[in-house]
């Protein structure tokens, strides 16, 4: 018999590959199907919209929308996209839109209200999770749109809201003719050591202050430091921290586990917490996640019940004991979250609490990094973070449309 041709191989490597295609399904409907039958719920993904918005624009109203691009050009393949930008205008017989590019002095929110001052209707944010929430800082409050084209590592909001990653002519579709989705605001105060954060977006933004609050050991006013997805102290400001610029480059969001193996071993944390106005009270973790969502690259769902716009944050108490054990143990229920299955058994070496609240304070004996969205903006002793309901209008796709070819 003569040596089967390349064509040959390649038939036969596609029939493989589909037969374990169809296996992977099959053993995940079977998994969804097990969850079922023993009584436990398998929950909507993450992000899925709680209302169906409004539509955001029509065919007579898209001639008066003025466009603002907020873009990052130091984000590869962004200074490419302006073309494709005033292109996807055009194709909509939207005005040529406005265009401001992001400075090592003001990420986004100085150009926001500047484009909001000459009459945008919507802006939208080019750039990694930095000029997402810049936009977002210049936009909340507003009856001004925000749109996303994501083009960084973790784009936490974009995997949140289901936006297509990596596919521009969708997310330039979507941000422009997109339905319009109200959701929650997170902000996150120094209330204590101000003098050791520092955060571009909220010193960009003069409007960004709170006045009920200011650190006693600072003579600048206090700042409102904005969070869409999770504010976080403790194991994940650290990995945050040490995540190496170069292998996020390279590999993604996989560089944040790897920074992550190094403070395995690093010693829990004495804190206090209050939750709205409850009193102090005393625990001892790894890592506490405020969050207005809970999905993370790599299919990690750290807060299985938070909801973009249903006035809450919802807070993880992250503790492990006994080592790798316990590490192991945690992992495990992360990945149970994300079918929305939790265990309830007693003294686990690894586990996670959760809580819901519209106010939550957090102090600690030590100075703590502190990471708003995977931005560090430094050391603290003390925050508090509160949501601000439906604050943001965001443009998600159209549930009703068809899908893009």
């Amino acid at each position: 018999m003569s040596d089967m041709s390349w064509v040959g191989w390649v038939a036969v490597a596609s029939t493989v590959a589909l037969l374990l295609a169809a296996g992977a399904l099959w053993i995940a409907l079977a998994n969804r199907r097990a969850l079922r039958g023993r009584g436990i719920p398998i929950p909507p993904a993450i992000g899925a919209p709680g209302s169906r918005g409004t539509a955001a624009t029509d065919q007579t109203d898209a001639a008066h929308t003025l466009v603002a691009f907020v873009a990052n050009p130091t984000k590869p393949g962004v200074p490419a996209l302006r073309d494709a930008a005033v292109q996807a205008c055009a194709a909509r017989y939207l005005p040529e839109p406005m265009w401001f590019e992001t400075t090592a002095e003001d990420p986004g929110v100085g150009q926001t209200r500047e484009a909001i001052a000459r009459g945008a209707q919507l802006v939208v944010a080019v750039g990694g999770d930095g000029t997402v929430r810049a936009v977002a800082e210049g936009v909340a409050g507003t009856d001004v749109a925000m749109g996303l084209v994501p083009q960084g590592t973790g784009n936490l909001l974009a995997r949140n809201l289901d936006l297509p990653l990596g596919d521009v002519d969708a997310l330039l579709r979507i941000a422009l003719t997109g339905t319009e989705r109200p959701i929650d605001v997170g902000w996150l105060t120094v209330v204590r050591d101000e003098a050791q954060v520092s955060d571009d977006i909220a010193e960009a933004d003069p409007h960004a202050v709170a006045p009920q609050e200011t650190p006693p050991d600072t003579r600048e006013p206090a700042r409102d430091h904005i969070f869409l997805v999770i504010a976080g102290l403790g194991f994940d400001a650290a990995m945050v921290a040490d995540a190496d610029e170069e292998l996020k480059a390279k590999v993604g969001w996989i560089a944040y586990f790897v920074a992550g193996v190094k403070h395995l071993h690093a010693r829990r944390l004495r804190l206090q917490m209050s939750l709205d106005d409850s009193p102090w009270f005393n625990v001892r973790l790894r890592s506490v996640l405020i969050g207005n969502c809970g999905k993370l690259p790599g299919g990690v769902v750290l807060l299985p019940d938070a909801v973009l716009d249903d006035g809450w944050l919802d807070v993880a108490a992250i503790d492990t004991r006994v080592g790798l054990l316990g590490w192991t143990q945690l992992f495990g229920e992360v990945a149970l979250q994300r079918f929305g299955v939790r265990t309830r058994l007693p003294n686990k070496a690894g586990r996670i609490d959760h809580a819901r609240s519209r106010e939550v304070r957090v102090r600690t004996r030590d100075a703590q990094q502190i990471q708003v969205d995977g931005d560090i903006i430094g050391r603290a002793f003390e925050v508090a973070a509160r949501v601000d309901p439906l604050a943001l209008r965001v443009r998600v796709a159209d549930p009703a449309a068809p899908a893009a070819p």
